[in-house]
């Protein structure tokens, strides 16, 4: 056998290694690009994964498709996508932001459209109605599918489940939901939901509503049923209150960088929460929102002791 000088073994080893350092960097790059490292929940229905951090349309996409707000939801839109987000959730109550939804994701790749989790609601009384609406839907997204359809506040629910679940056979439809903004509908949430098969529950929670820990969200945990999270931020009471605080160094021990990744956490630490789903229209309030989708989450007793600090700063 031939032997090989040591110098010309150390060009070879190096540049074997240059080689293989770049295809791993090459692979860990297409890798992040999919996954991008952000927390992933189960759909307990389907064991599908979505993102942990959503992004919530209320107020935000209602706007004019000639507006200057346009080119700022934009770039809140592309770098949503491009930061790992996917959940998007509307309805035809939030005014124009179906079809501003469907605006921005139309200038999307394919590939990258594929990544938007559509969801949105029927609210509206009457079988004829609700069905008009519930077209209407598709056309506005400008999608022939949508993977979440949610009776808005429980209006008409039986009603409309009909109808929803006669799309979600054809396949128009992945997943059935209920949705409500406030506690109280908690118990009439929970009988629909025991009668009918449903998939998802939309709810209000945060670290100062938690009623949800003690009935709606051991239920949707013991039935299977997956969980988004609406008013994570009680419509900005929540950053009112920690207004000229600093946050303290606690937090920074579960990675949190802000109150707002803070108050996510909190939330995302339920075992039962699949989603949350924050609006907003700035690109730094996103781009904090999603943060709140990486690093460490409290469980357990430092779970509490995370609830117990967090509410003694408001």
């Amino acid at each position: 056998m031939k032997q090989i000088s040591r110098g010309r073994f150390l060009r070879d080893s190096a540049t074997l290694l240059a080689f293989l350092s770049g295809y791993i960097n090459s692979f860990s790059d297409s890798l992040g690009k999919e996954n991008n490292g952000m927390l992933h929940r189960t759909v307990r229905s389907s064991g599908e994964k979505i993102p942990a951090i959503g992004l919530g349309t209320w107020q935000t996409m209602d706007v004019s498709s000639d507006s200057s707000s346009l080119t700022t939801l934009m770039e809140v839109w592309n770098e949503f996508i491009r930061s790992g987000g996917g959940v998007v959730d509307s309805s035809p109550m939030y005014g124009r932001s179906e079809e501003i939804v469907g605006l921005l994701s139309s200038g999307l790749s394919p590939i990258d459209k594929k990544r938007i989790f559509f969801a949105t609601k029927v609210w509206i009384r009457g079988e004829t109605a609700g069905k008009t609406q519930i077209d209407s839907s598709f056309r506005r997204f400008g999608v022939d599918k949508i993977d979440i359809f949610q009776i808005h506040n429980l209006v008409d629910a039986h009603i409309h489940l009909k109808y929803l679940k006669t799309l979600q056979e054809k396949g128009s439809i992945r997943y059935v939901g209920l949705t409500h903004y406030v506690s109280s509908a908690f118990s009439e949430m929970e009988g629909i939901a025991k009668k009918e098969k449903v998939e998802f529950l939309q709810i209000p929670y945060s670290i100062v509503t938690r009623e949800a820990e003690t009935r709606i969200l051991p239920f949707a945990e013991s039935n299977g049923i997956s969980v988004l999270i609406n008013r994570p931020f009680e419509e900005g009471q929540l950053f009112r209150r920690v207004k000229g605080k600093v946050l303290p160094d606690f937090f920074r021990e579960w990675d949190c960088e802000s109150f707002g990744q803070a108050f996510l956490k909190f939330i995302l630490s339920h075992s039962a929460v699949t989603c949350a789903i924050p609006a907003t229209s700035k690109l730094s309030h996103l781009r904090d929102n999603l943060k709140a989708g990486f690093g460490k989450l409290p469980t357990g007793r430092d779970r509490e002791e995370f609830k117990k600090r967090l509410l003694q700063e408001l």
